[in-house]
């Protein structure tokens, strides 16, 4: 009777528990030391009409299309264009259980369109009417570099210094993965920081989100789009206010709320939360306040604790929390932290960030949603 009954309690978890299947590590364009560039295997797998097969035993790629048929050996430059010998400027290589080739030779044979997305660090390769976007490394590949590092930092901004809280994310490496979620899993309900980080196994967690804090009715409604494994979580109404949007391979991007809605019919949103307003744009402070719709002092003129977050130009996630400072000074921050790009999150009570079971900043209130970070 016992086992029957865990069976049961089992079965009805299954039901409740919201299960995602654990994804890929994100592809991307590998730059080295002398700058050649090499993309993922599985990449073609994207493209109409192209065949893989690898046999390990012997290191051997075969890659066709059409009337063309590639062969490859890893670690080795010498290749076959069919059934001649040719010579490549680069070898194919394993790392981390991903095989990279080289991206001018198979780029010539498939006749792959290339072209660098410079706000993005990303480049774009197509083929017919496929296209994939895909974000740009140099250097060291992720799986050798630190996936998360923390600080405490001081930012002298003007005669002012503020102390801040700093975790940064390689966003790119192979055992990292990016969420959105929401307290209780349910929109308009609230939930402590903590609980929710340690609900959904995250090892980061920054507050998301303005929402209705200050109603005396138990539904506390989040402002803005919400996006969480491609599913829309919560609709907004296509305002300015600046969208922090990424994809399966976390390529992410700031984008207005008004262009939301058209990025989103490309159908590789993965996940996205709308707060704002924008900070950096391009490594520079930019600021346009009342052109996002804002209208609260707390935002146009005030001094609070602040939530923010940044993309680096090498793909690393900042989230940074400080207390005291105005727009204009968390923008500053966000600049001088490495920021390509920056945005505000909700502030005042709601800021919290939470790092590996404790808080590095400890939220006044519980929360209505928040972006959380993964490492497997």
């Amino acid at each position: 009777m016992k086992r029957i009954t865990t069976l049961v309690i089992l079965s009805l978890l299954i039901l409740v528990t919201p299960i995602y299947a654990a994804a890929p590590a994100p592809m991307l364009v590998y730059v080295d030391q002398s700058n050649h560039s090499f993309i993922p295997l599985r990449l073609l797998n994207s493209y109409e009409g192209v065949t893989l097969n690898m046999t390990p035993a012997d290191k051997q790629i075969e890659i066709a299309q059409g009337n063309t048929r590639l062969t490859l050996f890893m670690g080795q430059a010498t290749a076959k264009v069919n059934e001649q010998t040719v010579r490549m400027q680069n070898a194919p290589f394993s790392d981390n259980g991903s095989n990279y080739v080289p991206l001018q030779f198979i780029s010539q044979y498939l006749n792959l369109q290339v072209s660098w997305q410079k706000e993005a660090s990303a480049v774009r390769i197509k083929q017919g009417t496929t296209s994939v976007t895909l974000p740009v490394l140099t250097g060291k590949l992720p799986g050798s570099t630190s996936p998360i590092t923390t600080a405490h930092k001081s930012f002298k901004v003007g005669s002012r210094t503020f102390s801040a809280k700093v975790v940064t994310i390689s966003m790119l490496h192979p055992k990292v993965s990016l969420d959105v979620v929401l307290a209780g899993n349910t929109i308009g309900k609230v939930e402590d920081l903590s609980s929710l980080a340690k609900r959904n196994q995250a090892i980061v967690a920054i507050n998301g989100t303005f929402f209705d804090a200050y109603t005396k009715s138990s539904y506390k409604t989040p402002y803005g789009y919400l996006v969480s494994h491609r599913k829309m979580l919560m609709k907004s109404s296509g305002d300015q206010r600046t969208v922090f949007s990424y994809d399966a391979n976390h390529l992410a991007e700031l984008v207005s709320g008004s262009a939301f809605e058209q990025r989103l019919s490309l159908g590789n949103v993965e996940g996205a939360l709308q707060a704002g307003p924008r900070l950096v744009t391009n490594g520079q402070v930019s600021l346009n306040v009342k052109a996002e719709g804002f209208k609260d002092p707390k935002i146009l003129t005030g001094g609070g604790a602040r939530s923010a977050l940044g993309i680096t130009r090498d793909h690393k996630l900042i989230l940074l929390t400080t207390g005291g400072a105005t727009i204009p000074q968390l923008a500053q921050m966000m600049k001088q932290a490495g920021a390509y790009q920056a945005m505000n999150l909700d502030g005042g009570a709601s800021s919290g960030l939470y790092y590996n079971g404790s808080y590095l900043t400890t939220p006044g209130r519980q929360i209505s949603n928040a972006i959380i970070v993964k490492y497997q």
